[in-house]
């Protein structure tokens, strides 16, 4: 888990990144293997420039890299960064787990008031 001043602004960047939607679906197309810019540009209604603006930001933050291959700059995911994301969220995570045990826990236990109620309608 995170606890210096650089690794927040790690996790910063990286959130950065995955906030919008256009570079959350490059990923996901980038899951399936590496490919161009070109190629992960097609289901995008937008320039060229513009996707290399968002494959920057996925850069910037680590989980897109370019290899080269003669002409070929193919793109490729890094999930290591995600790494990251998922130890800082695991905290958290347990943190709602241990809530949802607590509350199950609560739910199972027979309250006070309903078995009253239920002892004065047999009563009757």
């Amino acid at each position: 888990m995170p606890d210096t001043a650089s690794d927040v602004d790690t996790l910063s960047v990286i959130f950065a990144a995955l906030a919008d939607p256009t570079r959350r679906a490059m990923l996901a197309r980038l899951r399936q293997g590496e490919t161009t810019v070109t190629q992960l540009a097609e289901p995008f209604a937008m320039s060229l420039p513009a996707v290399s603006r968002h494959l920057k930001v996925l850069e910037r933050a680590g989980l897109v890299s370019k290899g080269r291959d003669a002409q070929w700059r193919p793109c490729r995911l890094d999930a290591a960064p995600l790494r990251e994301v998922d130890e800082w969220v695991k905290g958290y995570r347990a943190f709602f787990d241990e809530r949802y045990d607590r509350l199950a826990a609560q739910l199972a236990e027979p309250t006070t008031a309903s078995t009253t109620a239920t002892d004065k309608t047999e009563e009757s």
